[in-house]
């Protein structure tokens, strides 16, 4: 399938790993979009663009003599111009292949680095520099394509090698079953490579991969699934059971910038909810595009977006691949699309394709606290006291159940969030910043402290990770 053929190659080797870690370290010590993304008309941006970039390369060798000295002192002696610039095409690469299979890592450097090679895709930065610092990210494709086993992806065996084996007392030997897999793919499909391309090791790498693709994919999908289900489960797509549980919004109440009845707000969660999951079913793809739009080399304006500075630059590949989404889901609903189709990319409200990329993984990580604290419930109450709290101050567990449900529903798909009442609405933009401002503000809901005793603090993660 299309997804695994995009997925990524793990970075597992030694060296590689060294090479994460030299990246990660540079970017945190580097300046690059402070000094560079500046409103400075007392000198020129591409000065400041070449400045930055060879300062950025020269922190990466030192680092890299201390974190390997054989591969450091290679990389001083060694005369060849294009050597050098393999060995920074490597370390990129790496950073930005670990990044696409671990989106909650690198959260505060993964931007440094794909704005320094925005500019460093430039022309007139190429010609100062000498060469290109990007190269196509290793994926399982194109690893399998040039040893010429392609055919691997179709192996009735690939499913049991690529499985993912949860906890129970069938683990070991599903896990035992899985190996075995692993290891009698890898001696075929090597022996059936073309000689010195790929490896055993290298067809056990892509397998691998392949199952981190399955577990990636899961984990996005399955909150999502999830919430589709609770929808369905607790409401009604025609009216409510009483005005209570009435997912009907009203412009001005409670921060709503929509008017919708109640079977009007259900549709328009329902097909929220059902967009959200393709786009992380196919996640590899349009991140593999946001990279492509923003690499491609061409030029960007630096605009005050109200969030601060942000570089506006077309996506033409994502908004493509996003409008073939839309379109797939609006066919799916019979085409009763409840709000506008609108999909900002490239403009004030959502200026590039790297913006885009990251409201999209937050995606999991808005849902799956909701999710988990409602579906937390009935053990968190067979604790007695916990249970008496619950029923004095929510009346009963399905009673509580509810109230989360109903408000989230409402709420977090109400058009709020935006900065200005243009800018709020319906677009498919605007279904993600809802619910992230619903987010923003769970501590001043009557239910914050279930959150809590279900083990959820916030939904931002760490930036540190």
């Amino acid at each position: 399938t299309f997804w695994r053929a995009l997925a990524s190659v793990r970075t597992s080797r030694a060296q590689e790993r060294s090479k994460l870690t030299v990246l990660e370290a540079a970017l945190t010590t580097s300046e690059y979009t402070d000094k560079v993304d500046v409103m400075d008309y007392r000198s020129s941006k591409l000065a400041r663009m070449q400045q930055n970039l060879e300062d950025l390369l020269s922190i990466i060798t030192g680092l890299m003599v201390t974190a390997d000295h054989r591969e450091g002192k290679r990389l001083l002696t060694q005369s060849s111009a294009e050597e050098t610039a393999e060995f920074y095409k490597e370390v990129f690469e790496v950073g930005r292949r670990f990044k696409i299979m671990n989106p909650e890592k690198m959260r505060s450097t993964y931007g440094k680095l794909m704005h320094a090679l925005m500019d460093a895709q430039q022309r007139e930065v190429r010609t100062t520099l000498g060469c290109s610092l990007v190269e196509p990210i290793q994926t399982v494709w194109g690893t399998l394509h040039d040893g010429g086993v392609l055919s691997l992806l179709d192996d009735e065996e690939v499913g049991v090698a690529t499985q993912q084996v949860p906890a129970g007392p069938e683990a070991g030997a599903r896990a035992q079953l899985k190996a075995d897999a692993i290891r009698r793919l890898s001696a075929k499909y090597a022996k059936l490579a073309a000689p010195g391309t790929v490896t055993a090791h290298d067809i056990e790498r892509c397998l691998l991969s392949i199952g981190d693709s399955n577990a990636f994919l899961e984990y996005n999908r399955q909150p999502v699934e999830r919430a589709l289900e609770l929808l369905h489960t607790h409401f009604s797509p025609k009216a409510p059971q009483s005005a209570e549980y009435s997912l009907a919004i009203s412009i001005g109440r409670g921060g709503a910038r929509l008017s919708h009845s109640h079977s009007t707000q259900f549709a328009y969660v329902d097909q929220s909810l059902r967009l959200w999951n393709e786009i992380m079913g196919d996640f590899y793809r349009l991140w593999t595009l946001t990279e492509e739009d923003l690499l491609d080399g061409h030029g960007y304006r630096l605009r005050d977006t109200g969030q601060g500075l942000n570089r506006v630059k077309d996506a033409p590949k994502v908004s493509h691949a996003m409008h073939r989404i839309l379109s797939k889901v609006q066919a799916s609903v019979g085409g009763s699309w409840v709000g506008s189709s609108a999909v900002h990319l490239g403009d004030m409200d959502v200026p590039n394709a790297l913006v885009f990329i990251d409201k999209y993984t937050q995606v999991p990580r808005i849902l799956r606290p909701v999710i988990g604290t409602v579906d937390s419930l009935e053990t968190m109450c067979e604790d007695p006291w916990v249970k008496k709290w619950v029923t004095k101050e929510y009346g009963s567990v399905d009673g509580l159940a509810k109230l989360i449900l109903v408000d989230f529903f409402r709420h977090a798909f109400d058009g709020s969030g935006a900065d200005n009442y243009y800018d709020a609405g319906s677009c498919i933009d605007g279904r993600l910043t809802s619910a992230w401002n619903w987010c923003s503000r769970l501590e001043k809901k009557p239910y914050a402290i279930v959150f809590k005793l279900a083990g959820y603090n916030g939904f931002d993660g760490d930036f540190r990770a």
